[in-house]
């Protein structure tokens, strides 16, 4: 070993302080366990508390059923979930002294409505269960037993009996999340697929007079639609393309269509609470003088952006005809060529691949190394799916440590 590496020995390490890391800590130290937290970031949770920014969706309050079917793949997380189902995540966070509620669209945030109250108690607890933070320390290496790091006191060597990684996927790297972690798990010969950005925005190619006036513009109350699969909810204009929650929800299906055919064909009801034939008769009885402006304005009530966005779908003219103009106002189509950029992405699709892992949340080909978090190759939309799979996927590597030093020896 080099002579200006310090080889530390120690129980557990976990590399990554975001919410899947902190939440493996807790379970462990609470079993008496020693650990010690690794994070290349000044402070640990710096996502958790980029997310509160707007209101800290903790998870949501839907049946469990439709809830789990929010997840790719399919049950990967169902049995961490049960575990530490989003009634187990309310409770924990009451404890903390943060109680929650859950909103009009059913989802749960904590009363004070801010991240960073929530993550002093949480980090407060830690310390009393004796978990170490060491930050400034980026992970550099990974050889047989032993996990290298560069710190600003110079380079440091650990051999951990177990270590978990939870180092995020790419999406927003200034937070830590940078994906740096992939060529040092390929070197173990691991398979990663590669890091996309999910819960992004989609490239458009806007007239400039659109883009200029509406850019920044809210589409409220609409249904996106692509390959059969409809979201409801809210939208953003941006420069560049859309955005926003209902764009978020269909991402993946979005992605796929762009990587195989170079568009994805995107659907805007831009009237989802009206039929068809209630919208094509309340147009037949405009005024014969009415502008096509008004039309839209008072028939329709479609407002400014949503009557601009037709207009751009519609490539020309907008229909005269009644029966045609409703058509295109409950499916105006819009072809996105393109992802935001991953740095822009709320969270990242891709990663480690999961048949690399064991039940336990143990890579197979390296015992005593465990995954948990966005650097799985997993994911979910935005309205508490990824914080509950987080939370739930951290613990359930926790319990898989656990079981795996208990059997072990260690």
């Amino acid at each position: 070993m080099p002579d200006d590496i310090r080889d530390i020995a120690q129980d557990i390490a976990i590399v990554g302080g975001g919410p899947a890391g902190l939440a493996a800590a807790e379970v462990l130290a609470q079993a008496g366990r020693a650990v010690t937290v690794y994070d290349r970031m000044p402070s640990v949770g710096r996502k958790l508390l980029i997310a509160g920014r707007g209101g800290l969706n903790l998870t949501h309050s839907e049946p469990r059923a439709d809830f789990l079917a929010r997840y790719h793949p399919a049950g990967h997380l169902d049995a961490a979930i049960a575990a530490f189902p989003p009634e187990a995540l309310r409770d924990w966070c009451a404890d903390l002294g943060e109680p929650t509620f859950v909103g009009s669209s059913g989802r749960v945030f904590p009363t004070s409505f801010k991240a960073s109250p929530l993550l002093r108690a949480w980090l407060a607890r830690l310390d009393r269960l004796g978990v170490r933070i060491r930050t400034r320390h980026r992970l550099t290496a990974i050889a047989e037993g032993s996990f290298q790091f560069e710190t600003p006191d110079g380079p440091t060597e650990i051999r951990p009996r177990a270590t978990l990684l939870a180092l995020g996927g790419a999406s927003w790297p200034r937070l830590g999340s940078d994906g740096r972690w992939v060529p040092l798990l390929e070197g173990l010969g691991v398979e990663v697929a590669p890091l996309e950005p999910a819960n992004a925005g989609f490239t458009v190619a806007w007239s400039d007079l659109f883009r200029e006036r509406f850019a920044g513009a809210p589409l409220k109350r609409v249904a996106l639609a692509c390959d059969g699969i409809t979201v409801r909810g809210e939208a953003v204009i941006t420069e560049a393309g859309i955005e926003g929650g209902a764009v978020y929800a269909l991402s993946r299906h979005l992605r796929t269509a762009i990587a195989a055919r170079g568009s994805a064909r995107l659907r805007v009801d831009l009237r989802p609470d009206l039929t068809l034939e209630v919208l094509a008769r309340r147009l037949s009885g405009a005024r014969p003088g009415d502008s096509a402006a008004t039309r839209l304005r008072k028939a329709a009530g479609l407002s400014p952006v949503a009557a601009g966005l037709l207009r751009e779908a519609a490539g020309q003219n907008l229909p005269a005809e009644p029966e045609a103009l409703a058509g295109l106002i409950k499916a105006a189509p819009l072809a996105l060529i393109g992802s935001a950029p991953i740095e822009r992405a709320i969270s990242t699709a891709g990663g480690v691949r999961l048949d690399a892992l064991d039940s336990r949340a143990m890579l197979r080909a390296r015992p005593g190394l465990f995954l948990a978090g966005e650097m799985l190759d997993w994911e979910a939309p935005t309205g508490g799916y990824l914080l509950q799979g987080a939370f739930a996927g951290g613990r359930a590597a926790a319990a898989g440590m656990l079981d795996w030093l208990r059997e072990t020896g260690g």
